[in-house]
């Protein structure tokens, strides 16, 4: 394979994937339930960005729900919208689970990406943990020209983190019925985005008693040559992973593109995972032959990672 391009390949990937008293109709296009848009959610700690809410067909204010927090928001719901014509198909998956009984009653909370995206979702301490000579090579990384940066600033995951619980979880548990407690709050992505995920569990695993770490990039750029970052989040991981008595996690990883790279790491995290007392009443690991790194690959195990953290008790 034609290495420069394939990288070129991997960083369109990677790259891709409001507060109002008032929300927004969403004008995309759903399978079920109904998408409220926050557009330019401020922050103190990020930017502004977009912030979609999905509701169930039967949404109540007299009942009470679960809430799950996803990245790349703008990917999860309308292909027609999105940059590769690709989507997540939460609302379909939700609303079938829902329908069958499968899981308890959830809302989703949306998060869009910026073009920040990789500086956001990095975890941050593990990538001080690096040394000065090893970030700076990190945060100058490019491909072909300034323009290409990966970082297109320094990492600032803890802010984003602190945007999701110090201003969005309050603003969404105000102005929707929606259960509070740590129990029923949930973190889920892909790529960058299962990095982020099991970094906020880790970060607050007051506030999320579950994630879906969906091919997890746990190589952190686009190439394992003398590579420091797996093992700066396995160490990570290792020191902070929550209680496994009140925490669950999921793992995955395909086999094809981007998510080849994925397994000899992912079995590193699996070691720590039961080194730290997980079991598979709270961590699952899953490998799936042929799938790529995509949201269609995405869309089509995703009612696995939710019956897996909303099945009910």
């Amino acid at each position: 394979m034609n290495r420069p391009y394939y990288i070129f390949a991997c960083l369109l990937v990677l790259a891709s994937c409001a507060r109002q008293e008032v929300a927004v109709p969403s004008p995309v296009i759903l399978s079920a339930g109904t998408v409220e848009r926050h557009e330019n959610f401020p922050s103190e700690f990020i930017s502004d960005r977009n912030v979609d809410v999905w509701l169930p067909q039967d949404y109540s204010d007299t009942e009470q729900y679960a809430v799950l927090y996803m990245h790349d928001g703008q990917m999860l719901f309308d292909s027609t919208k999105s940059w590769n014509k690709q989507e997540w198909g939460v609302d379909e998956v939700m609303g079938r689970l829902l329908e069958e009984d499968l899981i308890r009653k959830t809302i989703v909370v949306g998060i869009w990406n910026t073009e920040l995206r990789h500086s956001e979702y990095f975890p941050q301490k593990p990538f001080e943990s690096l040394g000065p000579d090893q970030q700076d090579s990190l945060l100058n990384l490019n491909f072909g020209g300034p323009e290409n940066k990966l970082f297109k600033a320094e990492v600032q995951s803890d802010n984003y983190l602190k945007f999701i619980v110090e201003e969005l979880k309050p603003f969404i548990d105000e102005n929707y019925a929606t259960h509070k407690t740590m129990e029923e709050t949930f973190i889920a992505g892909s790529s960058m985005g299962g990095l982020i995920s099991m970094y906020a569990i880790c970060e607050y695993p007051e506030v999320f008693s579950g994630a879906a770490c969906m091919s997890t990039h746990w190589i952190g750029t686009f190439d394992t040559l003398n590579n420091p970052i797996p093992e700066a989040f396995a160490s990570y991981l290792d020191n902070n992973l929550p209680n496994p008595e009140n925490h669950k996690i999921y793992f995955d990883f395909g086999t094809e593109t981007l998510d080849a790279f994925y397994e000899p790491y992912q079995l590193i995290a699996d070691r720590i995972m039961q080194s730290n007392d997980y079991n598979d009443q709270n961590w699952t690991t899953l490998k799936f032959e042929g799938a790529d790194h995509s949201e269609r690959a995405w869309y089509e195990r995703l009612h696995i990672p939710l019956a897996f953290l909303f099945q009910e008790e």
